[in-house]
């Protein structure tokens, strides 16, 4: 179906032909009528789908219908990476309209709170808000929430994994009782049912290949122990020009420092990204990203969902997610918009049972690849328990020859 087809005002067409897009997503197809007919949503579907638009779109629709004199629509996400996605989003397709939006989000310059108050106080259309921060608004009277219409959560799911339940409570009892709610998330565990029963009212579903990697993404995976891992990579990249954008997710700011070193060391252009730095360093580094000036990135998984960086040719997961939904935002990073790419994972023996849970979440057993004979021999691959040891309940170091599963070589 076309954007025209599902009846959107022509200054919105307009952005979107400006855009190149013409046919609506399936998730855009099924989410936008609903909208613009009022209704609550609850929406699920993987990251690449094209799910901010489909939140997006109708309420740049509802504000040229509805003529809006104040702030009509608040848009919560977990991050400022996923708030700074967002707003360029927004800023691309609101060009022919005239809404206007803003961010708050932490960890900004100090100058950056009087600005925000200042753009608020002159009339903004959209807000796009961490719960945080947010929060400090509400409290210090800088931001009038009163006249929201529209309520939106994105990657909800992750907020609440990221403890942001009470903190949503509490911005709901600043908000009118009578709105529209709109909520999206990649997986649809038991929790974001019971919020969902709690604020939304006779919402409409939309499911969405939950919890499955994009078509497109050619998955493999490495059993290797920790010394082989930062050699692995090195082995992976080196001369593959067909690389040109490279992701790796590791688990921990320190590991991210590690591994930026050891690439450097191999004259590799690589930078690292993670909390610890300011955000004016975090867009420095994605820009250089994004324009091709780095070709590696290293990263926590503050930037899993956070970014929305086209033509990244291969993730590597540097370690295995704890949580099973992490693994497809990860490598949901790759293959987006109905391209291809590569994601490739190593796993110690610690972290076998955790991929056996990600096996079961995507219903896929994933290809697992011998390692470079110059590397030697990894772990085998064993069936582990829920808390990652061999089923005779010991810690025995594993040694010998891998065993091969799959049928393709990496």
């Amino acid at each position: 179906m076309t954007f025209e087809e599902i009846g959107l005002h022509e200054l919105v067409l307009e952005g979107l032909s400006c855009m190149g897009f013409e046919k609506a997503t399936p998730i855009q197809e099924q989410a936008i009528p609903e909208v613009l007919k009022g209704r609550d949503i609850i929406g699920c579907a993987q990251t690449g789908t094209g799910k901010t638009a489909a939140f997006v779109l109708p309420i740049l629709n509802k504000i040229l219908e509805k003529d809006y004199k104040n702030t009509s629509t608040l848009i919560i996400v977990p991050t400022r990476e996923l708030a700074l996605q967002i707003d360029q989003q927004i800023q691309g397709l609101a060009y022919f309209t005239g809404a206007t939006s803003i961010c708050l989000y932490g960890g900004g310059k100090a100058g950056d709170w009087k600005e925000q108050k200042k753009a608020m106080d002159q009339g903004v259309d959209i807000i796009i808000a961490t719960p945080g921060k947010l929060i400090s608004h509400l409290i210090m009277k800088s931001i009038n929430v009163s006249t929201i219409e529209n309520l939106i959560f994105d990657e909800a799911d992750r907020m609440l994994d990221m403890g942001f339940y009470e903190d949503i409570c509490r911005i709901i009892s600043f908000l009118p009782e009578k709105r529209q709610n709109l909520m999206f998330s990649a997986t649809m565990p038991p929790k974001i049912r019971d919020l969902a029963k709690r604020f939304l009212t006779n919402p409409f579903e939309v499911s969405i290949e939950i919890s499955k990697p994009s078509e497109g993404v050619l998955q493999a995976a490495y059993l290797t122990f920790d010394n082989q891992k930062t050699p692995l990579i090195s082995s992976l990249i080196k001369g593959k020009d067909e690389y040109k954008s490279i992701l790796i997710f590791t688990s921990t700011k320190r590991k991210v420092n590690d591994i930026v070193r050891s690439l450097r060391g191999n004259n590799f252009e690589v930078k690292g990204i993670s909390s610890d730095l300011e955000q004016q360093e975090r867009e420095d580094v994605l820009m250089a990203f994004t324009t091709k000036k780095v070709r590696v990135l290293v990263a926590t998984d503050v930037i899993s969902r956070g970014i929305d960086i086209k033509d990244i040719n291969l993730v590597i997961n540097y370690d295995v997610p704890g949580n099973p939904a992490d693994y497809v935002h990860r490598i949901g990073r790759t293959a987006r918009a109905d391209t291809t790419g590569v994601a490739i994972t190593l796993i110690n023996p610690d972290d076998m049972y955790k991929f056996r849970n990600i096996e079961t979440l995507i219903e896929n057993e994933v290809p697992k690849v011998k390692l470079p004979e110059v590397l030697g021999d990894g772990p085998e691959w064993k069936k582990t328990s829920s808390k990652g040891k061999n089923h005779n309940g010991g810690k025995k170091k594993f040694q010998g020859k891998k065993k091969f599963y799959g049928k393709k070589k990496h």
